[in-house]
């Protein structure tokens, strides 16, 4: 529902109002309005809601009369600049949107850190659907449902498939060694986020660093690439007509995207984690996993046998950026939160039993 007062908590008409805060809000009222403005963005008082899932960064609705917009930023500092980029983010979908990828138009790039403390930008508004625990009528029918999950892979293939080779794109990551920086990077990650010891953090991590794969290709990866970050038309038959939340996207290993669509995937007798937010393909008429998997391999023509590696990858990265978010929650950074906060104390064990059972081995992963 659509608000035109501010909350006080995190939303606030006003720079005097914030200032009064134990915490920084999140959006500033004045200082929006202000900013559309100068960047011919609609006209007149503005309405907003919190829309989304986002347990990392965060995405407004806005509203100025009868155009609506969507506002993205990153949550409240202090917080890592290299996971909330938002002027990286929004820069690497005007790229993919110049060769085909449905992603929404980015109408403007804040990069000053004085109106919300954190950049931001701002993206036209799709009416769309986003498919989490429940299914559209109009993609019900069994058809639809096998057409919907098709939908996913052809998608992430279309994205894999973007010519990486020249230009600014090339410059968005650094695909050599991209697999060995990942381990590392959230390996000394979890020190610097985590209260308690999870040893198994330590002994998958290890497990990966020992065993990584040869890329076999460079691309651009979304990084959170899954079916509750994509947006369908809102008629049938199944197409994708956006794919959202870029905040961890570059140029790497393709096979990281496939392996986390897939390892956090629901298909019936899958078990349970977190990061299970589109709980609807349990039900029949979805893609299998495997059937995901085949679909991607006979478009993009690669060997999927070290597959498992990559889907352990995703459940054991899942599991550190997730103890961040518990760890933030834990320091009372994250008010209002009373559901997917607490329940990561237990279910960054579950991401943990996942990603063992990708890698294959027992209770100690030593192979």
């Amino acid at each position: 529902m659509m608000r035109t007062m501010p909350d006080g908590v995190e939303v606030v008409a006003n720079y005097a109002d914030a200032a009064r805060l134990g915490l920084p809000p999140l959006l500033i009222l004045d200082a929006v309005e202000e900013f559309m403005d100068a960047k011919g963005l609609g006209i007149g008082p503005l309405s907003w809601c919190r829309i989304g899932d986002g347990q990392s960064n965060v995405t407004y609705r806005l509203q100025r009369g009868t155009e609506v917009f969507v506002l993205r930023r990153g949550p409240r500092p202090p917080l890592p600049r290299s996971t909330h980029d938002m002027v990286r983010e929004a820069r690497i979908q005007q790229l993919v949107r110049k060769q085909g990828v449905p992603v929404p138009e980015i109408l403007a790039i804040c990069n000053d850190e004085s109106l919300l403390g954190v950049p931001f930008y701002i993206m036209s508004f799709l009416g769309g659907t986003v498919i989490t625990d429940r299914i559209p009528d109009y993609l019900s029918t069994t058809a639809q449902r096998k057409a919907t999950s098709a939908a996913v892979v052809d998608t992430l293939v279309q994205l894999h498939q973007v010519d990486v080779s020249a230009g600014e794109l090339a410059a968005f990551g650094r695909p050599e060694g991209y697999l060995k920086r990942q381990v590392q990077r959230f390996s000394a990650l979890w020190e610097v986020n985590t209260t308690r010891n999870l040893p198994e953090v330590v002994s998958i991590g290890g497990w990966l660093e020992r065993n990584i794969p040869t890329s076999q290709a460079a691309t651009v990866i979304h990084g959170d690439f899954r079916v509750g970050n994509l947006m369908f038309e809102p008629s049938s038959p199944a197409r994708v007509m956006a794919i959202l939340d870029w905040e961890m996207a570059t140029v790497g290993d393709p096979l990281a995207d496939l392996g986390y669509l897939t390892a956090t995937y629901s298909e019936p007798g899958s078990f349970s984690t977190p990061l299970e937010l589109t709980t609807v393909t349990r039900e029949p008429g979805y893609l299998t996993r495997e059937q995901l998997i085949s679909r991607y391999r006979e478009r993009m023509h690669v060997d999927l046998d070290v597959l498992p590696w990559y889907q352990t990858l995703a459940l054991w990265k899942a599991s550190i950026f997730c103890e961040a978010i518990y760890t933030r929650w834990l320091k009372g950074e994250r008010p209002g939160d009373t559901g997917f906060g607490p329940s990561l104390e237990e279910g960054i064990p579950r991401l943990l039993d996942g990603a063992r059972q990708f890698a294959g081995v027992g209770s100690t992963v030593a192979s």
